[in-house]
């Protein structure tokens, strides 16, 4: 459950000198359980551990994970009677830079939003401190009106309007620089250990994980250079810049983020895996770390898993209404395979998880073998392969047979021995999904071969294979009608089934603003191929027909390529023939 933003429905209120006690914050809790926020057990230990470290309670929650920001942006806007600020009603330019500075407005997290006749509208994070907000009135003799900002909000904010001060180096990273002014191999492990674990150290490598996090990055890569570290997040498939950190900060951020994620700080020769649970903005994120030795030191990639992000249910995946009833009634199968194919970083495992979650019902028995589990499923035996104690992808199945399941997803086929157990589960009453890497759906079948499986076998089993992309979506905020349609239309005319609803008014194009960094796109959705083995494909298969006829028999069935899914989204206005082009190499 969360708060319904009420943006701008409640008029803001000056401050009304009323203080803030400890009694105060303890209502404020209580409004959060009364809301079906939290729970009583939960608060009991945001209590405990808010004592042991002197924290405000509210605080504590949301350093425990136990309530996001947003809902406690929420929580203060009822408790306090404020309205919540509307994304898009931002100053352009900084208010009054002359007198509030940037270092005591990022200090005291509180930003000016318009001043005028005496009276200043000021962003606050944290209305129970309200010192901040009453020092700007005494220095600029006005009347203060408080409105409640998210802190992510804030800082993307803070970050746009003062980009020169943001520019400056960082306070942490010259301190670090002072006492870690040396290679890591000049230092022992102990010493090391201290310098990552400085206060410093750790809001950096705080400050690099939230930052993503806020910019929806699924990856952070830290890549050791002659001159600088350069980070970078992958957002929306694609790797942007997002700062240097100074080469003499190396060791110490290597160092601290192989402890968050229980790595050796003493190897430094051989890659290394590891994974760190972590709460940014009060959301409990999951992150996979990879380390790799470089030329010019450990270059780590940090893959962030926030399932608060990701919605495991097929009607939200962006598949196409024919797809998405198609795909539905696949899952009714008693038995067969059902394989989802693509490149790396496609949204196959996010379908998989999505049809898990459509089936999980209490009188099923759902298991699943990953490497690695990327997001916990209740109601699913998950199991993770690990290959150094022989815990293989066959070896797990075996033993998941005589578990009893009546599903089971395999995480990826690999070798033929997995694909053999594989079938040999579909034929005695298994329903199994899995993933392929091949290009097209219709390539599946040649992949399975290739690697040894009996075509007779393989079309006995597999009941449907499905291939797909994820391509990004227009910026909802800039995109605006193309400014020249035309021969968009003609291709989507040659393209798109004669009965498909086109109008040239619907597409779009990206423009670029502040919330998609100028890029025009934000967000991903899919686009997919669905192959549904019919006895004509089976046929094709045991005869081992090439993919040009399978093509033309899946044509008769109505099937419908990548290519031609992702027009009708650009019909729509949902994205652009660039993007289609980029990831389905069509011409």
């Amino acid at each position: 459950m969360s708060f319904e933003p009420n943006y701008g429905v409640v008029s803001p209120r000056p401050l009304d000198g009323a203080p803030i006690s400890a009694t105060s914050v303890d209502d404020f809790a209580d409004l959060l359980i009364r809301s079906g926020l939290i729970e009583a057990s939960a608060l009991d230990r945001a209590r405990k551990a808010a004592e042991a470290t002197a924290e405000r309670l509210d605080l504590a929650l949301v350093k425990l994970g136990l309530v996001s920001e947003d809902n406690l942006a929420g929580g203060y806007a009822r408790y306090f009677d404020l309205p919540l600020i509307q994304p898009n009603n931002w100053p352009t330019e900084p208010i009054l830079r002359d007198r509030l500075k940037f270092p005591f407005l990022k200090t005291n997290r509180i930003l000016p939003l318009a001043f005028d006749r005496n009276i200043l509208r000021l962003a606050v994070t944290d209305p129970f401190n309200d010192e901040p907000a009453r020092a700007v009135g005494y220095l600029l003799d006005a009347e203060i009106e408080r409105l409640i900002v998210t802190p992510a909000e804030f800082d993307r904010m803070l970050r746009a309007l003062y980009r020169r001060a943001r520019d400056e180096p960082d306070d942490d990273e010259v301190h670090v620089v002072t006492v870690s002014n040396a290679d890591g191999a000049d230092l022992d492990v102990q010493r090391l250990r201290d310098i990552a674990n400085e206060a410093p150290v750790v809001r950096l490598v705080n400050q690099i994980i939230a930052n993503a996090v806020e910019q929806a990055a699924s990856d952070i890569h830290i890549e050791p250079r002659p001159d600088a570290i350069a980070v970078r997040c992958r957002i929306d498939g694609f790797l942007q810049q997002a700062r240097q950190i100074q080469p003499a900060l190396r060791a110490a951020l290597v160092t601290r983020i192989k402890i968050m994620a229980k790595l050796d700080i003493a190897e430094r020769r051989l890659p290394q895996d590891g994974r760190i649970k972590t709460a940014v903005r009060g959301v409990e994120i999951d992150i996979r770390v990879s380390t790799l030795p470089t030329a010019f030191g450990e270059g780590i990639v940090m893959r962030i898993l926030d399932r608060t992000r990701v919605e495991l249910d097929l009607a939200k995946l962006g598949l196409g209404a024919t797809t998405q009833t198609r795909l539905r009634g696949l899952l009714s199968l008693p038995n067969g395979i059902i394989l989802v194919t693509g490149p790396t970083g496609s949204g196959k495992t996010t379908t998989l998880y999505a049809a898990l979650e459509a089936l999980n019902r209490p009188d099923l028995k759902l298991f699943s073998v990953e490497d690695p589990i990327e997001y916990q499923l209740s109601g699913v035996s998950q199991i993770q392969v690990q290959p150094q104690i022989g815990l293989t992808f066959p070896t797990a199945l075996r033993s998941i047979l005589r578990q009893d399941p009546d599903i089971i997803m395999i995480g990826e086929i690999r070798d033929l021995e997995t694909a053999k157990i594989a079938v040999q589960a579909a034929l005695t009453g298994h329903l199994v999904f899995s993933t392929l890497h091949t290009n097209s759906a219709l390539g599946a079948a040649t992949r399975l071969t290739d690697l040894g499986l009996e075509p007779y076998l393989l079309s006995s089993t597999i009941a449907a294979v499905m291939a797909q992309r994820l391509v990004r979506r227009l910026c909802p905020k800039c995109a605006r009608r193309h400014s020249d349609p035309t021969p968009i239309i003609k291709q989507l005319f040659a393209e798109l089934p004669a009965d498909f609803p086109l109008d040239e008014t619907s597409l779009k194009e990206g423009v670029g603003c502040e919330s998609c960094s100028g890029t025009g796109y934000r967000g991903r959705t899919t686009i997919s191929e669905l192959v549904i083995i019919d006895e004509a494909m089976r046929d094709a298969i045991t005869k081992g027909r090439d993919e040009r006829a399978m093509e033309q028999i899946a044509r008769s069935e109505g099937y419908s390529s990548l290519y031609v899914d992702g027009l009708s989204k650009v019909a729509i206005g949902e994205t652009t023939l660039q993007e289609i082009l980029r990831v389905t190499r069509a011409s």
